[in-house]
């Protein structure tokens, strides 16, 4: 549960102890906003919320008709957080998530308040080459929860493949990788793909399909290579995911359970293509 949008819930303090029956007594014959549909009660340290019905007519205030206590003060806990958008569902579901059980109320940036209970987020699993770290993929994919670009309440859970890692499985004297990253180390004797090197050792690319076609395109002999490709590499577990692949070229496919932007992926390519696969999946 969470309103639509912090305009619907009111706060009102009160001075009487915040039970159901006092609650349901005070109420009557109130009035309220005609846009109010929630209000969280106020006393001291304690909070209860309700939801109310009113009267019909065209007045900016009207009289409340119905009262359904949502929570009381023991099942109810209030966080103050001036970085919580309360508007953005993501956000809400992941602070939903340490609660269990629980109403949270939650006094965020700009002073909005609102609620959230039992908001279940899809868990979507971000799958990226690190370093540089944090992967791109995985910025892409806050960027555009922070954005409120997806509709759809989404905790993200990082499935990072180590280049350095990858880099320990070589046992020829160079290594190939396709570019320079920020944090890429070897032992070993370094090359770049990108930069054209003159290669005179024995070397291993670390690379997908394109680099291999590039290195045969470019010195006319195929290398061993170790698989860095997220698409490739990814369980076949039917879980949600979204990876980059160099295939593909604009927009998005999905494959599956797995949601494939491009390796130069926008935020947009990144939220249209995790909304789609969050639809797919019934979300």
């Amino acid at each position: 549960m969470i309103p639509e949008h912090c305009k619907d819930v009111s706060v009102r303090d009160v001075t009487f102890p915040l039970t159901r029956e006092r609650i349901e007594k005070e109420a009557k014959g109130k009035e309220a906003y005609t846009r109010t549909k929630y209000i969280i009660l106020r006393n001291a340290a304690d909070h209860a919320i309700i939801a109310v019905e009113k009267g019909e007519g065209a007045d900016l205030f009207r009289p409340i008709g119905k009262v359904s206590v949502l929570a009381l003060p023991e099942n109810t806990v209030h966080v103050r957080d001036e970085t919580m958008d309360v508007l953005n569902r993501s956000q809400m579901a992941k602070l939903s998530l340490k609660h269990s059980g629980k109403t949270v109320v939650v006094s965020g940036m700009f002073n909005h308040v609102s609620f959230v209970k039992d908001e279940i987020p899809t868990a979507l699993r971000v799958m990226d080459v690190i370093p540089p770290a944090p992967s791109k993929l995985s910025v892409l994919v806050d960027k555009a929860i922070d954005a409120e670009l997806i509709g759809f309440p989404i905790v993200t859970e990082m499935e990072n493949i180590d280049l350095n890692e990858l880099a320990l499985t070589v046992r020829t004297p160079g290594i190939v990788f396709p570019c320079r990253a920020s944090g890429l180390n070897s032992e070993r004797i370094v090359h770049y793909l990108d930069e054209t090197p003159q290669i005179d050792v024995e070397s291993t690319l670390i690379g997908c399909d394109l680099s291999r076609r590039i290195f045969r395109s470019r010195y006319g002999t195929p290398i061993e290579s170790v698989d860095m490709c997220p698409r490739e590499l990814a369980p076949k577990d039917g879980l949600p995911r979204i990876v980059k692949c160099c295939k593909i070229k604009e927009g998005f496919v999905l494959d599956g359970a797995t949601a494939v932007v491009p390796w130069g992926a926008t935020v947009r390519e990144v939220a249209d293509a995790v909304n789609a696969l969050a639809r797919k999946n019934g979300a």
